[in-house]
Parts: C-alpha cells; structure tokens; sequence
C-alpha cells in the first residue's frame, strides 16, 4: 500500500469538504462538529490522515493475523471482513459501507482477527490508530464515538448469534443497510447490493439457495422489488414487523 507525500495528501483534501467543513462520509464530523472541532480544530489530525485509493473490487486492506496499526474510514465503496476456517471457507463477518470505521477489533489483541477486501471501487482514509488514541484522550467527544463504535459491532455479533429465522435475519439486514444509507444522504428505500448473494447469505448464517429463496418470496408477496443488485423496500413496514427481533439488538 503506498504512502502518499504531503502533496498528493494536500490535493486529496481540495475535494474533501472545504477549509471549514468535512466531508459528507467523516466518520466523526457527526461527533466533532457539534463539540465544537471543526476541520481548523483538527489540523492534527488531518496531517494524520492518509487518504488512499481508488481501489478495485478484491483488493485486500489488512490480512487475519496482520499487526495492527490503522483503522480504515471508508469513503466511497464497500469493503467486507471475514475469517477463512481450517477447510478453506470463508465466513463474512461483516459490511462497511460510507462513513463506517473499519478494523477497529484489532485493538484488542494488536492483531486483525479478520481480513478485509473491497467488494467495490473504494477510496477510504486510513487513521494511525495510536495518533487517534492520542487525540481521543484531549477530546472525550472523540473517545466515546470510538466507544460507541466497538459496542455497535458486539451488537451484531449478539445479533447473528440468535435463533433467528431467515425471513427475520433478512429483513433485518435490508432494513438496517437502508438505514445505514440513509444517516449518511442516501436513499432509505434503495439500495445498490454490492456484495453478492453468497456474501450475504454467509454473513446471516444461512445457505446461498436460502438466501434466494426467501428474496424471491419478499418479491413475490410485494416487499421488495429486484432487478439484478438494485433493490428498492417496496412495504418498509411489512419488512419492519419481520425484522423487528433481530433489530432491536443492533
């Protein structure tokens, strides 16, 4: 992965926002702004910032079992992780999409215990882990959205490991991605599947044919409507009663 200069990393930023404001996918504009640190405020971190891609689609950001030493911001795209079992299978553990951190559970062993790989073209900003500790002890703001965020990602763990039927699991999981869209701009009612059906169906813990299965029937019963990877929620309520136990744990 290269490292960019200080020149490429100026010219990177003329598109990230302005002198002022940050970009719509920050993952921590949300927090900082209104505390009060702004893009001046958080010069020092910006010098910190990596911003690195576009990336092609299979391109690997860190392998299981890599030290750790950044967390990853995505900024445009979709990147996956997930572990490859002693036969050769892999099992996806989870989806980053806009604004979203990735490899934030390598903090606990300095570690990645997962890999992760662009499902898309993606750009994203890489943050030096220990700067962004550093930084979070003089802004507590900044300390509880890292908080908030390794709790986020134990909730789905919880998620994934209930009895769930496959109708529950996947209406939750379209739910949430739409409104996961949606915190950051996008459509709550379309969605653009990057990750494919094996993907998706590995990471609800249901087979491939399951996963088509239970789509062809939200189709057929008027919830949804496919074309191909676009998706729009045709009845979000129906999908809403579905989904409802899985996602009051997320």
């Amino acid at each position: 992965m290269t490292v960019m200069t200080a020149v490429e990393r100026s010219l990177s930023l003329d598109g990230d926002g302005d002198s002022t404001r940050f970009c719509t996918t920050c993952a921590f504009a949300s927090v900082c702004l209104p505390h009060g640190y702004g893009k001046p405020e958080l010069a020092e971190l910006h010098c910190l910032i990596e911003h690195i891609g576009p990336f092609p689609a299979a391109t690997a950001l860190f392998r299981d079992r890599d030290n750790f030493g950044a967390v990853y911001a995505v900024r445009a795209g979709a990147v996956k992780t997930f572990v490859i079992d002693e036969h050769g299978r892999e099992q996806v553990l989870g989806f980053f999409l806009p604004g979203e951190l990735v490899g934030l559970n390598g903090v606990y062993r300095n570690r990645y215990p997962c890999a992760a790989q662009t499902l898309d073209t993606t750009t994203l900003c890489r943050f030096s882990f220990p700067a962004i500790a550093t930084l979070a002890t003089r802004m507590p703001a900044l300390q509880q959205q890292l908080f908030r965020l390794m709790s986020k990602d134990i909730s789905k763990a919880s998620m994934l490991s209930g009895d769930f039927s496959a109708d529950e699991r996947l209406a939750a999981f379209l739910l949430d991605l739409a409104d996961r869209q949606a915190q950051r701009g996008y459509s709550a009612t379309h969605l653009h599947l990057v990750m494919s059906r094996a993907d998706i169906a590995s990471y609800l813990r249901l087979a491939p044919e399951t996963v088509s299965r239970v789509l062809r029937r939200f189709q057929d019963d008027g919830l949804i409507a496919v074309e191909r990877r676009e998706m729009a929620l045709a009845d979000r309520s129906r999908l809403q009663e579905l989904g409802k136990s899985v996602l009051r744990l997320i």
